[in-house]
């Protein structure tokens, strides 16, 4: 057992890769629970989106007891901000009233929503063959229209709630509207599960966390590192602030507005290579978007799901390869380097060209010498996809996404054992 749990420490940098989005962030929860369990050390861990605020509560709360455990609790937190809509068929009979809903987005941006009762009606006409893969539709169908009508309570507010009436200047003019949601309760939940202390340069002994943004205005990639800068709420916030989900920019630097990382890159692979150039590394990437399937789209709703599914899947085979390359040529370096310095005499060479030489190759090692040395990608799995599945907060979904994640991750795990 002992040479299993040290097969993880052998010098590389162990990195932890979170992407977001939405309630399929419970799945990244899960992993980490798999890793603690595992004791498998992190150095660095890095998100972006709901993957961000994960790997924030996951680098502040390193060195405490049971950490997984407080991320599990931020997880069935939220979860109790969840508005299900079945409930409401206590006041409304049969439930006419909610499934006559309309989607908010109808009067907007989105007309080819339609109500819900419409949406149910066109999920049972499709899919009526199969009954469980039906009623899971379904219930992502709600989930959708549920939080984009009553928003979830710990973590975003929609703008229309009368509270806002008298303190929102646009309240009655949406035509001016930049973003739908207030995001105030994740604030107030994070100020809780996220110790900001820890998160400075000057703490050395937590892991090193690593968030990705992008400008709003030059499209240009912002990473957060808290090893060169305090992060901040506001850092949480952007690497979150995805602009679809009808969230707020963040201006994190006067005239530097930030939106949501995954807009340029759901996998921060690229980013961890750049901020820690030196040692190699070993990677756990948490996949919450399938590379690979099995079968063609069936229908609009499909395409349109697989398509967002390749959007945000990970895309960093690129910058392994690369990473190998570099690793390469550098060694290649090394060799001529040395044929140059065990022939200094005979090449009359300066010393000061000499230097020089030594100097650039140091300089380039620093810069580039990492490489990624092993990865285990971690997948969920997606038995009946649906484009609103990362909509979902329900309790039961929540916890069954968390034990997914546990579960893959510790079967990789132990495959690895087996192969020793």
């Amino acid at each position: 057992m002992k040479g299993y749990l040290n097969m993880f420490k052998d010098g590389f940098e162990n990195v932890l890769i979170l992407q977001g989005m939405g309630s399929l962030g419970a799945f990244g929860c899960g992993v980490y629970k798999a890793l603690v369990k595992n004791n498998i050390d992190l150095d660095i861990v890095a998100g972006t989106s709901i993957g961000g605020i994960n790997a924030a509560i996951i680098a502040s709360n390193t060195n405490k007891e049971h950490s997984e455990e407080i991320l599990e609790d931020f997880w069935l937190e939220l979860s109790e901000g969840f508005v299900d809509i079945d409930t409401f068929s206590i006041f409304f009979g049969q439930n006419r009233s909610i499934e006559s809903l309309q989607s908010p987005f109808y009067y907007s941006f989105y007309p080819f929503i339609p109500s819900l009762s419409e949406a149910i009606s066109g999920i049972k006409e499709v899919y009526h063959s199969n009954r469980i893969e039906m009623d899971v539709k379904v219930k992502q169908m709600k989930s959708f229209y549920s939080s984009a009508i009553f928003g979830n309570s710990k973590m975003f507010i929609p703008r229309w709630s009368p509270q806002y009436a008298l303190k929102d200047p646009e309240y009655f003019i949406p035509q001016k509207w930049t973003f739908i949601y207030d995001r105030f309760p994740i604030v107030k939940i994070l100020d809780r599960y996220v110790d900001f202390d820890k998160l400075r340069p000057e703490t050395n002994s937590n892991i090193r966390l690593i968030l990705t943004a992008v400008n709003v205005l030059n499209s240009r990639p912002i990473t957060f590192d808290s090893h060169r800068e305090q992060i901040t709420i506001k850092h949480i916030l952007a690497t979150s602030a995805y602009p679809l989900y009808n969230f707020p920019w963040i201006e994190v630097q006067k005239g530097i507005y930030a939106w949501d990382g995954s807009l340029l890159s759901n996998t921060p692979l690229r980013e961890v290579i750049a901020a820690s150039p030196k040692k190699n590394k070993r990677a756990f990437i948490v996949e919450n978007y399938p590379r690979n399937v099995d079968n063609l789209p069936r229908n609009l709703f499909e395409v349109y799901h697989r398509a967002r599914d390749i959007i945000f899947s990970d895309k960093t085979e690129h910058n392994v390869r690369m990473s190998k390359v570099v690793s390469m040529y550098l060694k290649y370096m090394e060799e001529l380097y040395q044929i140059v310095d065990d022939n200094f005499d005979r090449l009359q060479l300066a010393d000061k060209q000499l230097k020089s030489i030594r100097q650039k190759y140091n300089t380039y090692k620093q810069e580039h010498g990492a490489e990624i040395k092993e990865i285990f990608h971690i997948k969920r799995e997606e038995l009946y996809p649906h484009m609103s599945e990362n909509t979902d907060f329900s309790l039961e979904t929540i916890k069954n996404s968390i034990k997914e994640g546990e579960e893959k991750a510790n079967d990789i795990i132990v495959n690895k054992k087996n192969l020793r």
